[in-house]
């Protein structure tokens, strides 16, 4: 059992539930979850070009998701970064004493053996147990 449980979510992936519920079983009398999604802003040479509003709006429509996708689950904490996914997820679990992390994973494609998923690189960076849950298509 683990008492500080990390679930990264990718807000337009419909894996959370699953992850949500495999943390809470995993999860130690008095632990907690940490529902985590990261914001990833446009590139520079592309955010050159989008209006600082939108830019907003859009975080603030991840936040509203986010919020969304954890109603009515009791005893998660939301959380919302701006950063690369990866290095944002492991950061954060190091940073804050993580000692579990549990995320989706969709099946891997010809360019996830290229360039490697976010699941991929939090399992070979990551300093605590993580658990990953592949998606069922």
């Amino acid at each position: 059992m683990y008492r500080k449980i990390l679930v990264p979510m990718a807000l337009d992936h419909g894996i959370s539930p699953e992850t949500l519920e495999i943390a809470q079983a995993l999860k130690a009398e008095g632990g907690e979850i940490i529902a985590l999604h990261v914001y990833e802003a446009p590139p520079s040479s592309v955010g050159a070009y989008l209006d600082e509003e939108v830019v907003r709006s859009a975080f603030e429509a991840a936040r509203a998701k986010l919020h969304e996708k954890l109603e009515g689950i009791e005893g998660v904490t939301p959380v919302l970064l701006k950063g690369h996914s990866a290095r944002t997820i492991i950061d954060y679990a190091d940073e804050n004493g993580v000692d579990c992390i549990v995320m989706g994973s969709h099946r891997p494609g010809l360019r996830d053996y290229f360039l490697g998923s976010t699941a991929a690189r939090v399992v070979r960076h990551a300093t605590c147990a993580v658990h990953v849950q592949r998606t069922r298509d």
